[in-house]
């Protein structure tokens, strides 16, 4: 699988992307293809993801930071503009399977745009993890039923 991460972030872009890092090293069986980071920005996040799926870049764009309760965070508001069937199932057993009740409070999104899923995760290193740990076993089934 063909994989694309999307680091939402202000700060990040002036420091180590840590959880690009993490999730690109959670998921060594597949090609991390593309990385980038924006800012908090939803023209630009919305940018990207319609590049990267239209183009083909990815089967799977992970996008990460950006999902909580603060004014920038806008993340999932650019997923929903992007997609054009969203996938509620995903971020539900992200939240569900996570080992703290503050993961109800994430916002994460995903859906599909083209043949090309999107799913976002939390911008923390370990909360990324956890999110992607809960879903793994579902993500290529689900990059296969998109293609």
């Amino acid at each position: 699988m063909k994989i694309a991460i999307l680091t939402v972030s202000d700060t990040r872009a002036l420091a180590t992307d840590e959880t690009g890092d993490a999730i690109g090293n959670a998921l060594p069986q597949h090609d991390v293809v593309e990385r980038a980071i924006v800012r908090d920005e939803r023209d630009e996040i919305e940018a990207v993801l319609r590049t990267w799926c239209d183009d083909g870049i990815a089967d799977l764009v992970l996008t990460n930071g950006g999902t909580g309760l603060s004014p920038r965070d806008v993340t999932p508001e650019a997923t929903r503009a992007v997609i054009d069937k969203e996938v509620p199932g995903l971020p539900e057993a992200m939240r569900a399977k996570s080992p703290t009740s503050f993961a109800y409070l994430s916002r994460q999104v995903a859906g599909i745009r083209g043949r090309v899923l999107i799913v976002n995760l939390p911008g923390s290193p370990k909360a990324a993890i956890e999110c992607l740990q809960a879903i793994e076993d579902i993500l290529e089934h689900a990059v296969t039923m998109a293609k």
